[in-house]
């Protein structure tokens, strides 16, 4: 089993806000651990705000990239997930049909970062792990999402 993403239980059990034993609509599609919550936090304060985008495999592969928010300008391409340490992540949208039913965790572990992305000097990179969500979950999200249509 993988190392347990901050606050959210076991790899592999559901991920859902839970209320009294009772389930909420509610499911992230993005989560970090708390190595990459701690990394985020460092970067934060040397650099101000930030924001994430999910490379889609080119100079720098497939990792989560890290940017002064603002640097890398998002347009309607680009899908905002969610956040991660307060921080907005995104990916492109060709990228967010490929990966739409999946649960992405942002980890830490030792090696060179991409070198477009804040981490590449600490000696760590970011690291994109994912699980296919649930059925129970999969409805909730096409739940969410009806309801941020009629909003």
């Amino acid at each position: 089993m993988l190392p347990s993403p901050a606050g959210r239980g076991v790899e592999g059990e559901s991920r859902f806000n839970r209320v009294e034993g009772f389930a909420m609509t509610t499911v992230s599609r993005v989560l970090a651990t708390d190595a990459a919550l701690d990394l985020i936090a460092k970067l934060k304060a040397r650099h101000g705000p930030l924001m994430f985008h999910q490379s889609g495999g080119c100079c720098d592969g497939s990792s989560p990239m890290c940017y002064p928010d603002g640097d890398l300008l998002v347009g309607n391409s680009d899908v905002r997930l969610g956040e991660i340490g307060g921080c907005p992540f995104y990916m492109s949208a060709a990228q967010y049909e490929y990966w739409k039913h999946t649960e992405l965790t942002i980890d830490v572990v030792p090696g060179r970062g991409g070198m477009f992305s804040l981490e590449g000097s600490e000696g760590v990179r970011f690291l994109t792990r994912s699980r296919l969500f649930g059925d129970e979950e999969q409805a909730a999200l096409e739940a969410q999402l009806k309801d941020q249509s009629h909003a």
